[in-house]
């Protein structure tokens, strides 16, 4: 199990880079039938929606292992709503990482840039390890909020390095 966790991930995070550099990028696909500076605006919203859940999600994640100052024992619905929230972050990020993938590919032609497509291969690789942690009953118990904290760090690089950067005039300070 231990061997999954590490190379399952890997080989998603790889086969998302792989794709992404040799697929031939399209500017003219469109998000929800917005295309060119509508889209970038579009994304960099839902971007901003994403990154809102991700909050959500490490502050249950918080409550329900008794990590949250004050707040006392996480009541049993706390639980569903993580994996609903965390099931709406998953289906909310996928339209906007397609968009990326067959509008832009993998770039690595500046430090942002590049940031932000290694981040976005990262992303997807932390996901189906914060899956395959969730069903290792074996695993150490560090591997759960480390994992988690992979995937929630992600998806605010992402969000700084692309929504930000786009509500922002195109700047983000440091890159």
């Amino acid at each position: 199990m231990i061997a999954a966790c590490l190379l399952l991930p890997v080989a998603v995070a790889l086969a998302i880079y792989l794709t992404g550099r040799t697929l031939t990028p399209d500017p003219e696909s469109g998000l929800f039938g917005a295309h060119d500076t509508e889209a970038v605006d579009l994304k960099a919203r839902l971007g901003s929606a994403l990154l809102c859940l991700a909050l959500i999600q490490v502050l249950l994640a918080l409550w329900m292992y008794r990590r949250l100052p004050l707040a006392g024992a996480a009541p049993r619905p706390v639980r569903t709503v993580h994996r609903i929230i965390g099931l709406l972050a998953f289906l909310l990020s996928a339209p906007i990482a397609y968009h990326c993938l067959v509008t832009y590919g993998v770039e690595t032609t500046d430090a942002r840039v590049t940031t932000h497509s290694i981040t976005g291969c990262v992303l997807y690789g932390a996901f189906v390890a914060k899956v395959l942690v969730i069903r290792g009953r074996r695993l150490p118990g560090w591997t759960l909020p480390l994992v988690g904290g992979v995937l929630a760090c992600a998806i605010a690089l992402l969000w700084y390095t692309a929504a930000l950067w786009a509500l922002n005039g195109d700047s983000s300070p440091g890159f």
